[in-house]
């Protein structure tokens, strides 16, 4: 800690605010002090001295870096357009000691709004709209409520961060709408495969070499299903033939365990994709390369007759959720009552009643992080 400044030594910095106040005792300092005391310690009001790194930082600040001051509209401003040289194909970069992250692009304005019409106003079905814009259907459902919202916030007069907006889609990559007549460009890929809990299992499981062995009897053995019978091995010949059958009735997949350790037998990778249809697509396309117009066709009545199944199913989970619930509207009420009969089991709510589709999960019921001594911080990570 520094020594406090005695009051027989003050600075000459300090003098002249000092002796504008006329104090006596400060005339007293003044008249006792020799002149080699007041400048024993002295403010130093010097600028500090440039060191090497500051002096290089300026010097990239008025050289190099005085292109990143404006951007340019269209482009991105991130530091690697300094140093790309005139290479507009090199995939932006924005941390250059980080060459392995890559900016991925975003949405443009345009390409939102066609989501959302074409899904709201046209009724086309997510998995439709997904493989014609290259858009993953998590994200299409994102936009659709993103868009709804500003669209209600417009009705309602609130104003909207658009200058904002149109600041950062002008200095970041985004995939545009393709012009009419034009191949829409993908924003990402469509068709990732989603890791399985299964999946992580080592399993050394021997095969005689005159036995076929396929995807469908791999994730058979991860589930630790037995061996499918012969009859039934026979009549696929290539895993996605089970996707026409998986589509028309999900409930087709079988079970193994019981009770809570039930699960359904894992299915290959041509079945679990977000889009199983386009392997099909991908098929006819080597089985027939001349005829563009009649695998197009194809594609098109598969996606109509798995869109009709998905509709059918909606429907029917709607009917049988509006049969459970009893509507109770009182006479001069602005308010209409939902009364579903709740049965409280082991199936419906769990063995220890806490089970995610029980009705006590949210309200009712208080959460363990409440109670003490219990373990608030994750204890594993759920794949």
């Amino acid at each position: 800690m520094a020594p406090r400044i005695q009051s027989r030594r003050v600075s000459n910095a300090l003098l002249p605010y000092l002796t504008a106040s006329q104090s006596p005792s400060i005339s007293s300092i003044q008249s006792t002090c020799p002149s080699s005391q007041l400048l024993s310690r002295q403010f130093s009001a010097t600028a500090a001295p440039q060191t090497k790194l500051r002096r290089q930082m300026f010097q990239w600040l008025s050289t190099e870096g005085a292109a990143l001051k404006h951007h340019i509209p269209g482009e991105t401003n991130y530091l690697s357009r300094a140093d790309r040289d005139g290479d507009s194909n090199e995939a932006p970069r924005p941390f250059p000691g980080n060459r392995t992250f890559i900016s991925e692009p975003v949405l443009s304005e345009e390409l939102r709004n066609e989501v959302y019409v074409r899904v709201v106003e046209k009724k086309r079905s997510l998995r439709a709209v997904s493989v014609e814009l290259g858009i993953d259907m998590k994200r299409i459902a994102a936009v659709v409520r993103l868009v709804e919202m500003e669209r209600r916030q417009r009705a309602q007069g609130k104003p909207l961060a658009l200058p904002y907006a149109r600041a950062i889609h002008e200095m970041i990559p985004t995939t545009p709408l393709a012009q009419e007549g034009e191949r829409q460009t993908y924003h990402e890929p469509i068709n990732d495969l989603p890791a399985h809990p299964s999946t992580g299992a080592q399993i050394f499981y021997p095969v005689p070499e005159s036995r076929s062995f396929t995807r469908v009897d791999a994730g058979r053995v991860f589930s630790g299903a037995p061996t499918m019978e012969k009859a039934v091995a026979e009549k696929i010949s290539h895993p996605s033939d089970l996707v026409d059958d998986i589509i028309q009735n999900p409930n087709s997949i079988e079970w193994v365990g019981k009770g809570e350790n039930a699960r359904q037998v894992l299915q290959p990778a041509d079945v679990r994709i977000p889009h199983p249809q386009l392997v099909k697509l991908e098929l006819d396309r080597k089985a027939f390369p001349n005829e563009r117009r009649a695998v197009a066709q194809r594609h098109a009545e598969r996606l109509e007759k798995q869109e009709a199944v998905d509709q059918q199913r909606r429907e029917r989970a709607q009917a049988r959720r509006e049969k459970s619930i009893q509507h109770v509207e009182p006479e001069r009420s602005r308010f209409e009552y939902r009364i579903q009969d709740a049965k409280f089991t082991k199936e419906t709510v769990g063995a220890d009643g806490r089970a995610p589709w029980a009705p006590g999960r949210r309200y009712g019921i208080p959460a363990d992080d409440r109670k003490r001594g219990m373990v608030k911080i994750p204890t594993r990570v759920e794949a």
